[in-house]
């Protein structure tokens, strides 16, 4: 009987999908997607709805403060962010917030960030709507 319940269990475990922590989407709208830079940074690219526009955040965290980085953001091909940021303690990272308009039809926003020192590269990719 414990053999019995041990595999049904298993087999119902497999069947129930599970979405991976790179790609998330909240219950508000809200698309999160992570990843790992060229070096030993991590980065998280998210977006949401928010007065009619897109609410669009970027963050790299290295885990090392003092790191100049240089930060581009697009939606559609078209840069909406052109900026440097440097990490900060303790925590060794950096974010940016946006409001950008939201676009007809989805938002294919890509965010891209280097390490001017290192020339590590940290680059996200989401589709929002």
């Amino acid at each position: 009987m414990k053999r019995i319940l041990t595999t049904a269990a298993l087999s119902l475990a497999l069947l129930v999908p599970v979405a991976p922590a790179a790609n998330a989407k909240g219950d508000d709208g809200e698309v999160i997607r992570t990843g790992s830079c060229s070096g030993t940074a991590d980065w998280k690219l998210k977006a949401k709805r928010d007065d009619g526009g897109i609410e669009v955040e970027w963050e790299v965290d290295s885990n090392k403060a003092g790191q100049v980085w240089r930060v581009r953001v697009f939606d559609n091909g078209d840069r909406v962010v052109a900026t440097r940021r440097t990490t900060q303690p303790p925590s060794g990272s950096f974010d940016i917030e946006r409001h950008i308009a939201n676009k007809a039809g989805s938002d294919n926003l890509v965010a891209r960030s280097r390490n001017l020192a290192s020339g590590q590269v940290c680059r996200g990719t989401l589709t929002f709507g």
